[in-house]
This record gives C-alpha cells, structure tokens and sequence, in this order.
C-alpha cells in the first residue's frame, strides 16, 4: 500500500460499515408464571408462552401422509424462491421431512439440518443413508446453540419450530450471527389468529408476535405468505 493510502487508512475503517446495533432485550428476559397452558412449559417469553418440544414419538405425525394436504410443503418450499445454489438451514429438523425435500431443490448448494435430540439425530442419518443424499450436512445444535458456521447460512427454515425454543433469545441471536449479509429466516407457524387452526395454542403465533420478536434480532419483515391452509410462511431478513 502507498503512503497516500496508508494515510487513508484509519479513515477508510472508519467508514466500514458496521452491524445495527440491536434493541435492548426485555427485562426479565423470560418470565415464569405458575398457572399456564398444559402444553406449554410455564416459561414465557415477550408475552408468549414457549410450548413442549416434539420428541421422537412425534416422528409418525410429522411423517403422516395428510401433511400433503394440510400443510402443503411444495408450496412452502415454491415460497423460499431458491436458487438452487444457497445454503439452506432447515432448524429442528426433525426426522428430515424437509431436509430432503429442499435437497433436490439445492443441486450446487446443500442443506445443514440442526436437530439437538440424539433420537432425531439417528434418525436424519438413517434417513440420508438410505435416500443416499449427498448434499445434506447433519448439525447436533444446543437449547442455545445451532452451532452454524458464522456467515455461512443464506436461509434458515424452521417450520413450526420457532414457537418451541427454550431459549429463543440465545438462540436467535447465534442464528443472526450464522446468517450472511441479505440472509433470510423463514417461520412457517399455525395461525394463532384462525380459531378454526385445529392445532393446540400453545404451539399457535400470530403475525404481530411474530414481527414482534423477530425486530428484536434486528430481522425485517420481507413478506406474509398466505397460501398455505392453515400456516403463515412468514419471511424476514437480516
């Protein structure tokens, strides 16, 4: 570097840009409260109770053949608009219902599946060995930690995961540091709003607690989907 340069120099890190500075955290952080729903956990978090995570026993539900129906999963993935070449998350995985349907969809990309329950580790392996699935990386995440690789993430899916994380502050926060610049998260969430959503309410957001939480990581609402029968695919960015 020359020496006009060089002087320059102090300058020109001056002006690199710089991360937002994120909004203050609530205070208490969660909230312990001991009457609450019976399928929530009794934590709760700006307002919202967290709800029970799905174990294992969960998998014939998460695998039923009416999900095709019920939940639309080509239309959820039609709505993420990939190129083909991203690095997509798909957050608590689960047994890999969507891992490997956004496989194919990621011919010069892959998906890094993050599951923290050893039983639903064994099964995604399981389950990439016998689909013989190259472009599927398995991640055994924390309650606060993905463990994803720092600006190595284009999109992060969770579909109806979001409203089950024990430490969703922590991990939100890990989850914005993974993103690269431009990077999306998507929350696919029943509809809290539709009393008709036969789905517990507990496990139910709404759009408003949504955006509400998800300002706080410093995410901006890009779009609402409403395709889906009983779902918002709703769509923000880092």
């Amino acid at each position: 570097m020359n020496r006009p340069l060089l002087a320059l120099a102090p300058l020109l890190l001056a002006f690199r840009p710089q991360e937002p500075k994120l909004p203050a955290p609530p205070d208490p952080l969660y909230e312990t409260r001991e009457t609450h729903d019976i399928n929530g956990i009794g934590k709760f978090f700006m307002g919202r109770e967290i709800a029970h995570v799905m174990g294992p026993g969960g998998i014939p539900w998460l695998e039923r053949p009416e999900r095709e129906d019920e939940e639309r999963p080509t239309k959820v993935i039609d709505a993420l608009e990939l190129k083909g070449g991203e690095v997509v998350c798909d957050f608590g995985a689960g047994s890999g219902y969507y891992t490997f349907r956004l496989a194919p969809r990621l011919p010069q990309g892959k998906v890094l599946a993050v599951e923290i329950q050893d039983e639903m580790i064994r099964e995604l392996k399981k389950n990439a060995e016998a689909k013989k699935t190259t472009n599927v990386e398995i991640l055994q995440g924390t309650v606060k930690d993905p463990r994803l690789p720092e600006k190595g993430v284009d999109l992060l899916l969770m579909v109806d995961v979001y409203h089950e994380l024990e430490f969703p502050y922590e991990t939100m926060l890990q989850v914005r540091k993974a993103l690269k610049p431009g990077g999306r998260v998507v929350l696919v969430e029943f509809r809290k709003e539709d009393p008709k959503v036969p789905i517990k309410e507990v496990h139910k957001m709404s759009e408003a607690q949504i955006q509400k939480e998800m300002g706080l990581f410093g995410l901006s609402h890009v779009k609402t989907v409403g395709t889906l029968p009983w779902q918002h695919i709703a769509i923000y960015a880092k």
